[in-house]
């Protein structure tokens, strides 16, 4: 089942927001999350806020999404007026975008653009189970303006496959890379997932090798998490299989970060690896570095000048919202300066390019020197004024985080 929303205030009706949240917003880079929240099945270990068509029922169409977001984008319009600066980055995810026509998500980002117009540079990205896209598709995209592509691999072995409820063929992935690539993508992106039960090392390294043999610009590789209310999370209940475990976990990252970094990409976040400074998801950066975005879509958050907003879960109700000329939202929260704080410490420090001790109170400024002594910071950087994760470090990111913060 899809993780619940988080608690807030009630949102308004339409949509507006505080006249000190516009105030400033020409001055940071915006983006755009558009949420498509269809499967054709549902992975064991997945609570993202997705659906089947068993899951939907009769109420919701794939035919008629793209039109219910456009009904959003229409009322973001005209909430944020002139605010705010072009759009740098566009972001498509799910579930899995590439089950609407490539058409659809056209027209979804020709709206975009008309409404709130398009940095030169632009990133738009849309993430695509390998089977639901073809050479022709692939081609489509390229031809709407879609400039990145993010494939879910997981793993290049059959059986781990089956154990994450993984529905593409092996192989499938690696075939996708090049066709994008053929389409004239300027980045593709290869996803992984490690630490599934009965997962080998040689398993492990066999998916990493396959990734890497296929030539993407990036790669993520993040380790697999027990969701509650997940059909992971039930069998790991019943003892049916067992939980991640904590120490495999850090060995597979190891294992990661060695082969990877041979192979020429290098670690710009704690899961992301990638080829150039250019092959970055700048989207993901965005988030990173609390900059401004809109998401549009069923559970959608959106950030912009320090308040956060989300939307409500389930697509019915989300159309039914629109439809009646109202605000999809359903809470929203007003960050403080501590809040801000803590994210900017707790997503700055997992980057490459790290944190400013500038930006930490006394007390943590006082923790790097004992943090470094523990081979958890880079005493070099360190010296230079910055806070960045050593290797061992980056394994336990959490626990840096926490001696950083008040």
């Amino acid at each position: 089942m899809p993780s619940a929303l988080p608690d807030g205030d009630p949102a308004p009706l339409d949509g507006r927001l505080p006249a000190a949240a516009l105030r400033c917003a020409d001055r940071t880079p915006f983006g755009i999350y558009v949420h498509v929240p269809f499967c054709t099945t549902r992975c064991g270990y997945c609570d993202f806020n997705t659906y089947t068509a068993a899951e939907l029922g009769s109420g919701v169409s794939r035919g008629s999404y793209a039109d219910t977001v456009l009904a959003e984008i229409r009322l973001a319009a005209g909430v944020l007026g002139s605010a705010l600066p072009p759009v740098s980055t566009v972001f498509f995810g799910g579930g899995t975008p590439t089950l609407l026509p490539a058409e659809h998500l056209g027209l979804v980002l020709a709206e975009l653009r008309e409404r709130f117009g398009s940095a030169a540079d632009v990133e738009v990205t849309t993430e695509a189970n390998p089977e639901t896209v073809t050479p022709g598709y692939l081609a489509r995209l390229r031809e709407a303006g879609f400039t990145r592509i993010s494939l879910g691999m997981q793993s290049a072995v059959p059986r781990v496959l089956e154990i994450l409820d993984r529905k593409h063929r092996p192989g499938r992935p690696e075939q996708a890379v090049a066709e994008a690539h053929a389409a004239g993508f300027e980045h593709v992106n290869l996803d992984l997932i490690y630490g599934a039960p009965q997962e080998s090392d040689a398993d492990w390294q066999a998916s990493l090798d396959s990734a890497i043999a296929a030539g993407p610009d990036h790669i993520s590789a993040y380790a697999l998490v027990v969701e509650q209310g997940t059909a992971l999370a039930r069998q790991v209940a019943a003892g049916i299989v067992p939980a991640p475990d904590d120490d495999v976990l850090a060995d597979r990252y190891l294992m990661a970060e060695q082969t990877l970094s041979a192979a020429g990409y290098g670690w710009y976040e704690v899961s992301n690896w990638a080829r150039t400074p250019a092959a970055r998801c700048r989207h993901n950066e965005l988030y990173w570095t609390g900059s401004n975005w809109w998401g549009f879509g069923p559970g959608a958050h959106s950030h912009l000048g320090g308040v956060r907003w989300w939307n409500v879960k389930h697509p019915a109700r989300y159309a039914a919202l629109l439809d009646a000329g109202r605000s999809p939202a359903a809470g929203r929260e007003v960050l403080g300066q501590a809040e801000r704080h803590t994210e900017r410490v707790m997503l700055a420090v997992r980057r490459r390019e790290g944190l400013s001790t500038a930006e930490l109170d006394p007390r943590a400024r006082s923790s790097v020197a004992q943090l470094v002594s523990w081979g958890l910071l880079e005493a070099v950087a360190a010296a230079q004024g910055r806070v960045v994760l050593t290797g061992r470090g980056r394994l336990m990111a959490d626990s840096v985080v926490r001696e950083l913060l008040p």
